[in-house]
């Protein structure tokens, strides 16, 4: 691995104008993420990755992580992300089992299994639930996205925007709608309410977010991004979901995403026996 971090196996990497890596979230969702991030970055630094523009050549950067849940770029550019001494999944989980974490939210979260959240109450906020909702003690239901305007930031990073097909069903609002609401009657109002007010605190927060539809300007990785490291482990890199087309709550529920998945499995049974 040595021998890999450092380049010495990837001449063409060297060699090239525009040298990339593309780190799947998988990879980083192991015991031993942090030490695959690390090797991924040492890769890239020592292949000439990152580079400042100079004279007509733009500036370079050519790491990149994949992510595999919608909206989660967006969310790790407005800093949705454990405060310091705060909890990341595992240990909200952790917290719930033990009985220090009395009541969870659950924003639209459908990939955790219900049974490791203890006796916390349950309060889940979405449009197509079915683990989470299943599991919860209150719903409170949110507009799906094509009834509601929304900003998303793809896989390229560009910010852009949706708008609103249709209204939403019955007493479903949209996500911010319901939190203003939930901030007054906590008595910790939000100093927004409407959603062209709470985007200009975001643009004022993030400024790029109100940079629609532009490819943004790569940025420099600091050599210890990679934070507490650890050792690399020996298990091989495996696909981060069985059945690509039920990956998520409103994939499962499609009659066209269950075709998609049955006709995908078929053939992989058939060779099974």
């Amino acid at each position: 691995m040595n021998a890999v971090a450092e380049g010495r196996v990837f001449p063409e990497l060297r060699a090239a104008k525009r040298p990339m890596i593309i780190l799947g979230s998988a990879a980083l969702a192991r015991d031993d993420g942090p030490a695959v991030y690390a090797a991924a970055l040492k890769i890239a630094q020592s292949t000439g990755m990152f580079r400042s523009a100079e004279g007509n050549e733009p500036a370079w950067n050519g790491f990149n992580v994949l992510h595999s849940a919608a909206a989660r770029v967006g969310g790790l550019d407005v800093g949705f992300v454990p405060a310091p001494g705060g909890r990341d999944t595992s240990s909200v989980l952790t917290g719930t089992q033990v009985g220090s974490i009395d009541a969870v939210f659950l924003l639209g979260a459908d990939e955790i299994d219900p049974a490791k959240l203890g006796k916390a109450f349950k309060i889940y906020i979405g449009s197509h639930g079915d683990r989470g909702a299943n599991a919860a003690d209150v719903i409170l239901p949110a507009a799906a996205y094509t009834e509601k305007d929304g900003t998303y930031v793809n896989t390229e990073g560009r910010v852009q925007l949706g708008e609103r097909a249709v209204f939403p069903p019955g007493e479903a609002k949209e996500d911010w709608a319901i939190f203003r609401a939930l901030s007054a009657v906590l008595g910790k109002t939000l100093p927004f309410d409407s959603l062209t007010e709470l985007r200009a605190k975001m643009y004022a927060a993030v400024p790029h977010l109100a940079e629609i539809d532009k490819l943004p300007t790569p940025g420099p990785i600091a050599p210890n991004d990679a934070g507490l490291v650890g050792a690399l482990g020996s298990a091989a890199l495996t696909a981060p979901s069985a059945d690509f087309y039920l990956t998520n709550p409103i994939a499962r529920a499609s009659a066209i995403m269950a075709e998609c998945s049955s006709m995908f499995s078929r053939p992989r049974a058939m060779a099974a026996e």
